[in-house]
């Protein structure tokens, strides 16, 4: 159920280093908003609305759907037992969220874990087959005005909140000023209006509208 985390840590150590480009702080807390996001695309929580038992701007859980993965089964338990406003959220997520993303990615057999010091960790890929077509949709959303999957739009969405574009394109200013105004359109939801969606698509644009705002 981790898309969007999942492509988001293999596009950061998409690199020479295989390291992950952005620093601990911001990448903890991208992480834990593309959890959080994937939750949402899920349809396993949503932000509190009119009529709700909970205050407004919080995240509350929703119950039905399948069995989680191990990546965003801790966000859905903290949520669960009581709703959180986004920022909360993200701040009590950030610790936990890189060890079992990377496990599960592990698992999948996309990655595998080099150590580099007693703390670091190197992540080669194993293969392309995730990344390549996530960096491709990425750079046609941004570049070309694809209508963005999703995942591409929670993945702009979230890096463009935080500053951290940086880390996977190296543009001119011209480059930059193209990017960053397509980045703020995707980051407002319009690409909800590109293509077709559903409930889930919504949901997820709601969300990440909040989660942004927690990001900031």
């Amino acid at each position: 159920m981790a898309h969007i985390a999942e492509d988001l840590f293999l596009l950061l150590v998409d690199n020479a280093s295989a390291q992950p480009a952005l620093t601990r702080d911001r990448r903890e807390r991208l992480l834990a908003g593309a959890i959080l996001l994937d939750l949402a695309h899920g349809c396993r929580i949503r932000p509190s609305a009119p009529g709700d038992v909970v205050d407004s701007g919080r995240l509350v859980a929703l119950s039905g759907g399948g069995p989680l993965d191990p990546a965003t089964g801790p966000a859905f338990d903290l949520l669960s037992r009581r709703a959180l406003r986004p920022r909360t959220a993200v701040s009590k997520l950030r610790k936990g969220a890189q060890g079992p993303l990377t496990a599960h990615l592990e698992r999948l057999g996309e990655i595998r874990r080099v150590p580099v010091t007693s703390t670091e960790n190197a992540w080669p890929l194993v293969s392309r087959r995730r990344v390549g077509p996530a960096r491709s949709a990425l750079l046609s959303a941004l570049f070309d005005r694809t209508p963005p999957t999703p995942s591409t739009a929670a993945i702009v969405t979230l890096l463009h909140a935080t500053d951290g574009l940086g880390a996977l394109l190296s543009l001119n200013d011209r480059g930059w000023r193209w990017v960053h105004a397509r980045a703020s359109e995707i980051s407002s939801g319009s690409w909800v209006d590109e293509s077709p969606t559903s409930l889930a698509e919504v949901n997820l644009a709601i969300t990440a509208s909040a989660v942004r705002s927690a990001l900031l």
